[in-house]
């Protein structure tokens, strides 16, 4: 069935083509998602099976820091959205409802607790074999909810909003989230920008080398994947690993994930409402 787009829609929509491959694509595609239908807050990441997630976005303005310090540290595992991902492979827009039965009591009160959203509804998307894009939307507010007319409007434009993502992300890698186009002292193009945001992270105490290993570990790459990116062996990518971590006084990619999401949060703006 052909989905027509509504004339109030279109600017939203041009915005959102016009930002494709470009560093403000997903603060377009949310304004979009938002003229679809009302959400307190949005969450964007890249999900490859069994690896950790790529933070890509977000807009929680209330308790922003329990996204990096709790959900995508550990409670990632535990996302009923991603387990049922992970064992049906199927694309689509999806309630709390649907993936309940993959639901862990204690992930159930500890999330919505800490969070407090009230409701939830989660697009996948498939880009490839190995890679999705998953987008959450949430409401915070006791007196709203999603209604099946969301999720409905959801369904019904779910092609537009894949299309898009497989526009912008199938033949790019995931990066951690982007910054402003216009911020004191940050180039304007994506790669320069997502550039700055990793060589200000610890300059200190890296070479530039141990810059580009950090870089593809906090993306997580393992060991061997860093290797082939940056042409050097497997041991020689450990070493530097092992060096890295003696560095900074920690001992996992856990814990260097975790100083770097710290450092993210430091420069990446909130999302101002619309």
């Amino acid at each position: 069935m052909k989905t027509e787009v509504p004339f109030n829609l279109i600017p939203s929509l041009t915005q959102t083509i016009e930002a494709l491959r470009s560093t403000c694509f997903t603060r377009r595609l949310v304004t979009l998602m938002r003229a679809l239908l009302e959400s307190d807050c949005v969450v964007i990441i890249g999900h490859r099976p069994g690896r950790h997630p790529i933070y890509l976005f977000d807009s929680i303005v209330r308790q922003r820091e329990l996204l990096f310090q709790y959900y995508l540290m550990q409670a990632w595992q535990r996302d009923p959205f991603l387990l049922s991902l992970d064992s049906e492979g199927q694309e689509g827009v999806f309630r709390f409802a649907d993936v309940q039965a993959s639901a862990s009591r204690e992930y159930v009160d500890s999330f919505y607790h800490h969070t407090g959203w009230r409701g939830e509804l989660c697009l996948s998307i498939r880009l490839d074999d190995k890679r999705w894009v998953v987008l959450y939307l949430g409401v915070i507010d006791d007196e709203r909810h999603f209604t099946r007319e969301d999720f409905r409007c959801l369904i019904k434009y779910f092609d537009l909003l894949r299309v898009l993502c497989l526009q912008h992300w199938e033949r790019a890698p995931f990066h951690l989230a982007s910054m402003p186009q216009s911020h004191d002292g940050v180039p304007g193009n994506m790669s320069r920008q997502l550039n700055w945001v990793f060589t200000t992270f610890r300059a200190e105490l890296l070479t530039p080398r141990e810059q580009q290993v950090v870089a593809l570990m906090v993306q997580g790459l393992a060991p061997d994947e860093v290797a082939e990116c940056l042409g050097i062996t497997v041991g020689i990518a450990r070493n530097h690993r092992k060096h890295i971590y003696a560095r900074f006084g920690i001992g996992s990619t856990g814990e260097l994930f975790r100083l770097f999401l710290n450092h993210v949060i430091t420069l990446a703006p909130r999302e101002e409402k619309t």
